[in-house]
């Protein structure tokens, strides 16, 4: 009969602990990269990023909320050939003012969620408050 020795803290079974191996450092004080707290945020780029919720096949454009996780947007366009992509980064140039060149598409393509890139030079501070501002109005 053949057996295994192991050492007793590397066994695993449902009763014992897995110890870690010496030499080891764990460090459980690492700071982890900082993670936007809302919706909008600033890449590397210095470009702000807008996580979106989208809702294609709406009766109107309207922004509906703003989560911590991202900006629902009713896009009036049905989601196909990618014409609610096209009036999303329309409706959302024409909400920040800014050109409709000067917004792009990131991510989400063919999702719900997306992320969208502005390319105009705008604090994610304003972009946020328009965003707030045109949920007010509605």
């Amino acid at each position: 009969m053949l057996s295994l020795a192991l050492p007793a803290f590397r066994r695993c079974c449902h009763s014992a602990v897995v110890m870690p191996r010496k030499g080891k450092a764990q460090n459980k004080d690492i700071a982890s990269p900082s993670v936007p707290s809302g919706p909008v945020a600033s890449d590397k780029s210095g470009s702000v990023t807008i996580a979106v919720h989208a809702k294609p096949g709406s009766k109107q454009n309207a922004v509906t909320d703003l989560s911590a996780e991202a900006v629902g947007i009713a896009i009036a366009a049905p989601p196909s050939d990618g014409k609610a992509n096209a009036e999303l980064c329309r409706y959302l140039s024409k909400v920040l003012e800014v050109k409709k060149s000067e917004v792009v598409l990131e991510k989400g393509g063919r999702s719900r969620e997306k992320i969208v890139k502005i390319l105009a030079s705008l604090t994610p501070e304003e972009v946020l408050q328009k965003l707030r501002k045109e949920v007010e109005a509605k």
